[in-house]
């Protein structure tokens, strides 16, 4: 049950951007534009596309809403915190490198005649 409700609620929610992105600019927005916003007498005529997002946006509510309660019934009870314990994590043995172990990976000691920096001879 949880499926179907979580796929109603992702695809009103595409149906709910594609109308809102579809729909004309009233201009506006925020409180710019037009200074006659709302000191106009009349009201603006409903379009179909402001009735379907009203209709979209509430169904989108609803959904939300019992998608919450349904994971409220199927939740377990108990916090992820409780689920951690005291002891803590079981640990890998590391072997320590040595120039035996890493190969020429370490620079030559102080007393060695190797050169530091190789010659170009």
């Amino acid at each position: 049950m949880q499926n179907v409700i979580l796929l109603v609620h992702l695809l009103l929610t595409l149906a709910l951007i594609i109308v809102v992105l579809v729909q004309r600019s009233e201009g506006g927005g925020l409180g710019m534009g037009s200074g006659g916003g709302n000191m106009t007498a009349g009201r603006s005529a409903t379009t179909a596309m402001h009735k379907a997002t009203w209709v979209l946006g509430i169904s989108l509510f609803v959904t939300s809403m019992a998608l919450t309660i349904i994971a409220a019934q199927s939740s377990s009870g108990t916090s992820v915190l409780d689920r951690i314990t005291d002891r803590p994590a079981a640990r890998e043995e590391s072997v320590p490198v040595t120039p035996e172990t890493s190969g020429d990976l370490l620079p030559p000691a102080a007393g060695d005649d190797a050169p530091l920096i190789p010659t170009a001879d």
